[in-house]
Formats: C-alpha cells, sequence, structure tokens
C-alpha cells in the first residue's frame, strides 16, 4: 500500500499510510495527516487516490507544496520515491510493488497468493453469475431437492455462530455438504485497513492434502470488483487461467468463485471451492447454489465481524475508562486554601484521555506552585508523557530554590525523552506573604493578569523561554508579578483560545482579553463566566483539543 515516510520534520523515519481516496494535510487537528508547525497552513495540501495512481494538490496554502523541489501548480501524480516537501517537513512517497507472502492460517496450512495471469490477455470463461441480484434468493427449479435442504442447513448453522473463525469453519463444512465433490474450498477477506486479501480459512476433503494451498490473487480481485460468480468447467484447460501456477499445480479440473457481498452490496471478500474429478465437474446449476450460499454467508460474515468490532469497542472503552481514572488521579483533588486567595480551575480532554496538565504544589515557606502544560498531541501518548511531567515537576519544584532553575531541570530531563513531540508549560510560584507570583513561561501562551479595576493585558511576554525538550541547557527566566487586593492571575491552553465554531471561527486571544475584562463578584465567576462565553461561542461543533483554564487571585 502506498505511504509516506518522514525524511525530515517531526519522527523521522515514520511511515504514514495513504488507506484512503483522499487525505488532508494540515496543522489543523481535524486533518488526516497533522502537521503541527505554524508556517503549514491549516488545510496545506491533499493527497488523492484515484484508480490506483496517487495526486498531490495544493489547497492554496501560505507557503506552497514542493515535488522533487519543484513549487506544484494544481494537482501533480506522484511516483514512487518522490520527495514531497511542506514547509519544514520532507516525505519520501512509496507506492512499491507488493509481493506474494505466506499467511499462516490456524493449524499447519500456509496459504500464499500469486499473481499467476498478470499480463495476459483476457479471455472467456465457462459461466458467470451476478451475485448482486441473484444472492438474495435461490432459484429453486434448477436445484435439486438435496442441495435446497443443504441451503436451509447453512442457514441454521450459521445463525447459531457469532466469532468470524466459527463463522468460516461452519462455511467450508457446509459447501463440502452441499457439493459432495469439492475437493478443497477457501474463503479470503479484504482487510479493511489495508485493503489487502488475507486467507482466513481453508478446508480439504482428502486426509493428507498438501499444507500450502495456492491462491489466484487475480481471479479474487476480478470476482470482487465485477461482483459476478465464475464458473470454470475445465479449469486446467480454461484460457482465462492458462499457464496458471495455483491451478495447474494440483491439477484443478473444475472450479467456482463467488463474491461475498455486504449488506450495501460492498465486497468483502471471496468464497471458491473446487475438483479433482473430471467426471463431477460443477455445473451452471451449481454455480448458482453456490451464489445464494454465498448471499447467506456474506451476511454471517458481516455479523460477525460487527460482533468483533463491538467486542473490541467494549474492551477499548473500558481501556480508556481506566486510563482515564488513572490520569485524573495525578490532577489535584481540590483547591488549596490560603487565607485571602482563592482559586478556580477547569479540564477537558477532547478524547477521554488528553494531554493538558495542571497541579497545584506546596512548596517550602508556605509558597505555592501553579503549574499548568500542554503536551504537543492528544490520546494516550500525550497522556503518558503528562503522567510522567508531573512526577517530574513536583521534584523539580521542590527541590530546587528558584522556579527558573526547576524548569531548567525539567527542559534537560524532557531532552532525553521527547523525539517528535513538545511540551509547553507556565509556572507560576505564588508567595502569599508578599503578594507577589514568581512566573517562568516554557514556550507556553503568556498568562492575562486581571487589575481589580478590570484592565487586562498578558504577563511575562519577554520573560518566555522555549518549549520544554527543545534545547539542553536552556535557562530560563523569571518573571516578578506583584498581586494587589482583586488582582487575578488567568493561564489557559490553546483549547481555549482556539476553540472553534461550526462556521470555522477560532475564539481567539482578542475574545477571551475581552471576556476577561467583564466585571465579576469572584475568581469562581470569573472562571464561569469565560467558559460559558466559550461554550455559547462553539455551539454544536466537536470539541477538536483538550481544554484547561487556571484563575488564581487575591481576594477583593
Amino acid at each position: 500500500m502506498a505511504h509516506l515516510v518522514v525524511l525530515k520534520g517531526p519522527n523521522p523515519g515514520q511511515q504514514i499510510s495513504l488507506s484512503k481516496a483522499k487525505q488532508i494535510l494540515g496543522r489543523h487537528p481535524d486533518c488526516d495527516i497533522v502537521l503541527d508547525l505554524g508556517s503549514v497552513s491549516r488545510q496545506h495540501a491533499q493527497i488523492i487516490e484515484a484508480n490506483g495512481q496517487y495526486f498531490v494538490e495544493d489547497l492554496n496554502s501560505r507557503n506552497g507544496t514542493y515535488v522533487n523541489g519543484v513549487l506544484i501548480q494544481g494537482r501533480q501524480q506522484l511516483n514512487d520515491n518522490d520527495r514531497l516537501k511542506i514547509c519544514d517537513v520532507l516525505f519520501s512517497f512509496r507506492n512499491p510493488v507488493v509481493e506474494p507472502e505466506p499467511v499462516e492460517l490456524p493449524g499447519t496450512v500456509t496459504a500464499v497468493f500469486e499473481d499467476d495471469d498478470v499480463g495476459r490477455p483476457p479471455s472467456t470463461i465457462t459461466s458467470t453469475l451476478d451475485v448482486k441480484s441473484s444472492s438474495i434468493g435461490l432459484r429453486v427449479s434448477v436445484n435439486p431437492e438435496v442441495k435446497l435442504q443443504a441451503v436451509l442447513e447453512i442457514s441454521r448453522n450459521l445463525s447459531t455462530a457469532l466469532g468470524l473463525e466459527p463463522v468460516l469453519r461452519k462455511i467450508l463444512d457446509s459447501l463440502f455438504i452441499i457439493f459432495v465433490q469439492a475437493d478443497r474450498g477457501f474463503v479470503v477477506l479484504q482487510d479493511a485497513g489495508t485493503g489487502r486479501l488475507v486467507p482466513r480459512a481453508v478446508k480439504h476433503r482428502r486426509a493428507g492434502a498438501e499444507d500450502t494451498v495456492r491462491i489466484s490473487r487475480t481471479i479474487c480481485r476480478q470476482v470482487m470488483e465485477t461482483k459476478q460468480a465464475v464458473l470454470s468447467a475445465d479449469a486446467a484447460s480454461d484460457e482465462r487461467f492458462d499457464s496458471s501456477q495455483s491451478i495447474a499445480d494440483v491439477r484443478i479440473r473444475s472450479m467456482m468463485c463467488a463474491p461475498l457481498l455486504d449488506s450495501e452490496g460492498r465486497a468483502l471478500g471471496v468464497l471458491q471451492i473446487d475438483t479433482l474429478d473430471q467426471r463431477s465437474r460443477f455445473t451452471q446449476e451449481d454455480l448458482d447454489v453456490l451464489a445464494a450460499v454465498a448471499g447467506q454467508a456474506a451476511f454471517a460474515v458481516e455479523a460477525a465481524q460487527l460482533h468483533e468490532a463491538a467486542i473490541e469497542k467494549r474492551e477499548l472503552e473500558r481501556d480508556l475508562e481506566l486510563a482515564f481514572r488513572v490520569q485524573k488521579s495525578f490532577l489535584p483533588a481540590g483547591q488549596p486554601e490560603i487565607p485571602g486567595y482563592r482559586f478556580f480551575d477547569f479540564y477537558e480532554p477532547a478524547k477521554a484521555i488528553g494531554g493538558d496538565y495542571y497541579d497545584y504544589i506546596r512548596l517550602p515557606n508556605d509558597r505555592l506552585a501553579v503549574v499548568l502544560a500542554d503536551v504537543a498531541g492528544k490520546g494516550v501518548p500525550a497522556a503518558l508523557l503528562m503522567a510522567k511531567l508531573s512526577a517530574e515537576a513536583r521534584v523539580a519544584l521542590a527541590t530546587c530554590p528558584k522556579p527558573g532553575e526547576a524548569i531548567s531541570q525539567l527542559n534537560n530531563v524532557f531532552s532525553e525523552v521527547l523525539q517528535d513531540r513538545f511540551i509547553t508549560m507556565v509556572a507560576c510560584v505564588l508567595d502569599p506573604a508578599r503578594h507577589e507570583v514568581l512566573l517562568v513561561n516554557a514556550g507556553h501562551m503568556p498568562p492575562f493578569l486581571r487589575r481589580h479595576q478590570g484592565q487586562v493585558w498578558p504577563v511575562g511576554e519577554d520573560a518566555a523561554g522555549v518549549v520544554l525538550g527543545a534545547v539542553p541547557g536552556f535557562e530560563y527566566e523569571e518573571f516578578r508579578v506583584p498581586l494587589e487586593r482583586g488582582d487575578c492571575l488567568v493561564v489557559f491552553t490553546d483549547g481555549i483560545s482556539e476553540a472553534m465554531n461550526d462556521a470555522g471561527e477560532l475564539y481567539g486571544l482578542e475574545r477571551l482579553r475581552g471576556q476577561l475584562s467583564v466585571q465579576v463578584s469572584s475568581v469562581a465567576a470569573l472562571g464561569d463566566a469565560l467558559l460559558e462565553d466559550v461554550t455559547e461561542f462553539v455551539g454544536q461543533r466537536a470539541q477538536s483539543d483538550d481544554m484547561c483554564l487556571l484563575c488564581f487571585g487575591r481576594e477583593g
């Protein structure tokens, strides 16, 4: 399958599968391939697949899209080993020819796909049957009564099986009852994620049959694409299968192959049986029966796949629920109580678990560290980094005499850990005796200071340092913020400032700043009013990033 390999940029060597018909690259979290760089446009470019060929198209980006060092105009085809450059990120486009490889099936059977008739001119198959119409019902008039009874039996058998493997075994067992001349049968399914054909079940009638089963990939593809069942009364001499190694090696004299179509008419895979008995070759009537069986088998396979997907989803939900509880245990259980000061906090991950982090850390001399951080990315990787950050931050702030030294120590720790990610962080060390805050900023948006009169402005912009993990040995500056009665500091992640509505508009820092200037009665009222305004702005649009908000200050 075609994919991109990162040559330069975050996580060099990473392979990105191009499994969709269209994939958008850009800075916005909703893009299929997210490039979290400021120079990348929100929707920068897209890669399109059409009939096995791939094209790249620039989406009116600010800095353009390059293929092999040349700025593209409109849509351009991608070939194997082309270099695709978007700002500072360089990819290699790969679309290699997939070589046949053996697939181990349960037991001792190995299945091998072979492209046996590639490059040969098309020729005639003995008979075909359009499964799209015939799989729903069986034309009873052309089939013996015993075969009709067998078809009813397969319906009863499949209705009792839930798992995919038992369903596939019952399908083949029933086929061998229906077609007494069959020597071999197999089921091939298409992987939904990669599009690869995967042999999932094989059955031999004779004991001691060969351990390796060769399957024609070309025949399977043709049956799935045309959605027609095919019959060859004498496959070894049929021109369509001329020189086919997978047929000639086992001297197959007759074969039938039918597509497995789901409830929406999409091909899930194929069902094939074949025989060595020249005296009992398959007939048109047999093909009609197989088409009817394939229709029922396809519904059973689809139901089994949905059943297994539901089980996997429930297991994943249980794992995520446990991970959420564990992650929540790293966050403060409540707000600190300091005479003359009030605190407000809010945290809402975009997924079950997230990468935003905040904490209240008690320090010597009755000081308190109020910490907020944002780990780049979402989900499990970001949550694991957040857990490490929680532990390391407590140690660094508790052992270093100055907050700038503590953040420098954290930076050195994560310089050895972070590869394709980064962490922004703000640490505010409150000294209630002096009524002042020592603020250290590691690449995060500056907090807003709200004076008791209602004026609001960002603080510590000039003292902001680099993100954690980017530059080993970096020394962070401290910024002193005196707090008068009624003053309040507001620290937040970009899930607040970059919240987006249905029109694609961002909430923005200016609106946030204006909302903070509104007259309120307390720190909690300030935080509630801001969150209410963000919620009203976003409307029904789903949350795309983790949201974290901290407000703390002196009582008025």
